[in-house]
């Protein structure tokens, strides 16, 4: 089940990806419409990291393609900004906030070009954004988890793009981190970017997201939140390996889940 979009902002036709020949993804087929927060679903193993990577080009398709505002990813790369999983990246390098920060630059500066006071201004503010304005001076590895995951946000924000993909960012953070990060997340959709995050906890499903991809290694369904994420169909993209589903699925019956206010 997928929902047709007119001019989408990201559109994925016959993907499949593979590991030593073996499919992780197959078949799988959405679009996207700007302006959205979209969720990425479904079990662990279902190839929700692999779909993100693919998108960003981190991990090569075995066939089909995908287009970002009807272009290739080369083409757009400067308006794309990737938020990879914490746990993937080496906190021990040495530098600051404000340096990982300004890292979301580069994209707008051109080869062998430095950052100027307008890059360092445009910085600081996604820092205070994020509630991170006093740990310019700080070394990344000093920060907890959720402070790191601020930086990325930060750094994130001021590469100033039109599409956002985020690797479980709320993954590891405290409550006021997660609360703080979704917001944010609303005041980019609100002017009209658009933001794919990967995520695991089915509870917060219908607070966070006005679009869902349900996948396990193919498409399940693709669509507005209220529309797709159902017991039905969650059950089809879990199969048995959740025990909370019928709840959840009573859950969103008993609530009429309005669609997010532009």
């Amino acid at each position: 089940m997928k929902e047709d979009i007119v001019d989408p902002v990201l559109e994925i036709h016959d993907l499949t990806v593979s590991y030593s020949r073996k499919p992780v993804l197959w078949d799988i087929d959405f679009s996207l419409p700007k302006g959205c927060i979209a969720g990425i679903i479904g079990p662990n193993g279902a190839g929700k990291s692999t779909l993100i990577k693919t998108i960003m080009g981190v991990i090569p398709s075995s066939s089909g393609y995908i287009k970002i505002f009807d272009q290739t990813l080369n083409a757009v790369r400067s308006r794309v900004s990737y938020v990879p999983q914490r746990e993937s990246v080496d906190w021990d390098f040495p530098a600051s906030v404000l340096d990982v920060v300004l890292m979301g630059r580069y994209g707008k500066l051109g080869l062998f070009k430095n950052t100027n006071k307008q890059d360092k201004r445009i910085a600081l503010e996604c820092l205070e954004k994020v509630g991170l304005q006093d740990y310019t001076k700080r070394q990344i590895s000093q920060l907890s988890g959720g402070q790191q995951q601020r930086v990325f946000l930060a750094r994130a924000l001021a590469q100033e793009a039109d599409l956002y993909l985020m690797d479980e960012p709320f993954a590891g953070v405290d409550a006021a981190t997660e609360k703080a990060i979704i917001e944010i997340l609303r005041e980019m959709a609100n002017k009209n970017k658009t933001i794919i995050v990967v995520h695991h906890d089915l509870q917060s499903v219908v607070n966070y997201f006005d679009w869902v991809i349900l996948i396990n290694m193919r498409l399940v369904a693709s669509g507005p939140t209220q529309k797709v994420f159902n017991n039905k169909l969650i059950q089809e993209a879990y199969g048995g390996k959740l025990t909370l589903l019928t709840e959840i699925g009573n859950i969103l019956e008993e609530r009429q889940i309005p669609p997010r206010e532009k």
